[in-house]
């Protein structure tokens, strides 16, 4: 699969590559990782990275703006999203070939090519991977494995979370090797702001835990504007919930105008099969789902408590 996508980069001048909406570092580490790469290696070709950036990720990358004609016989990577309603710019389906690389269950197949590796801890791992493989046909240039690096941390949680193997110690450590500031990304990637802080003490403070170990809070609308945050921002707070004592699972609810946006997490529990329930989908220890009442909100605590119940 590796050899047909590196093929395919070889014969296209013009390759766009995309990921998901709300990205986080991995979106944008294996998405433009690979396009600094494909830049180096090939300098005579057309290479864009599409998407709406938050300024939270503008340290990482920027984006390009592209004109629809751009597709006309392109080559058009999705980097980093399991279905095709998440992709962002919905233009992804105007190239002449399109190939999906992934680390998440791979429960809407689609493109001509899939590179689909449950197992990797990101897809910056299996971008890293991919370069490895391809006998320097791709140059891991210094700001590749900048964006690389920052985006196996972010998924990884700095390679805290179940996720990391020797494979991504082998990545890592390859990685280091170039040119560019660990300590920047950390610092970039971590600062929190005094609205988040605020809100993380809330969060501490206000959260509700059921006996089964299920940690639960909403983020009104009313509760967001209060701490001057919106849902994208809000949602780090999150991993506000990772430490508690008792805690197995744990789910922040953000309200938006049209829906409530469900972040879940895990200790052991597999949760992702709840959020499956729930619109949504993701890593069997971390996922996503989206709900359209509050009604619906407990019945995703209620599913919780069960998995968790059932969890030896």
């Amino acid at each position: 699969m590796k050899e047909q996508i590196l093929k395919d980069i070889h014969m296209f001048d013009t390759i766009i590559i995309h990921r998901h909406v709300r990205p986080d570092p991995d979106a944008i580490g294996s998405q433009c990782g690979l396009a600094e790469m494909i830049k180096t290696s090939y300098p005579a070709k057309n290479v864009y990275v599409v998407g709406e950036l938050p300024q939270s990720l503008h340290y990482l990358y920027q984006m390009d703006d592209i004109e629809d004609a751009t597709y006309n016989d392109a080559l058009v990577i999705v980097c980093d999203t399991a279905n095709t309603e998440r992709v962002d710019d919905a233009r992804y389906i105007l190239g002449k070939k399109l190939i999906k690389i992934d680390h998440h269950p791979n429960v809407d197949p689609y493109g001509d090519i899939m590179h689909v590796d449950t197992t990797a801890s990101s897809t910056s791992e299996l971008i890293f991977e991919l370069a490895e493989s391809s006998n320097e046909q791709l140059v891991l240039t210094d700001k590749a494995a900048r964006l690389i690096y920052a985006g196996i941390i972010g998924d990884t949680g700095r390679f805290l979370f179940p996720s990391t193997t020797e494979r991504t110690f082998h990545a890592a450590s390859q990685l280091i090797k170039k040119d560019f500031s660990i300590n920047d990304i950390y610092d970039n990637m971590y600062e929190t702001s005094i609205e988040m802080a605020h809100l993380n003490g809330y969060v501490l403070q206000n959260f509700n835990l059921t006996e089964e170990g299920v940690g639960h809070i909403r983020m009104t609308k009313e509760l967001m504007a209060k701490y001057n945050v919106n849902s994208e921002q809000a949602s780090l707070a999150v991993s506000s919930l990772g430490h508690i004592k008792g805690v197995k699972a744990w789910v922040i609810f953000l309200e938006e105008d049209d829906l409530i946006r469900v972040r879940l997490r895990s200790k052991g529990p597999v949760i992702n099969g709840v959020a499956a329930n729930f619109n949504g989908g993701g890593h069997p220890l971390a996922s996503g789902a989206k709900v359209f009442s509050w009604e619906e909100a407990d019945q995703v605590v209620e599913e919780l408590k069960k998995v968790c119940k059932e969890e030896k």
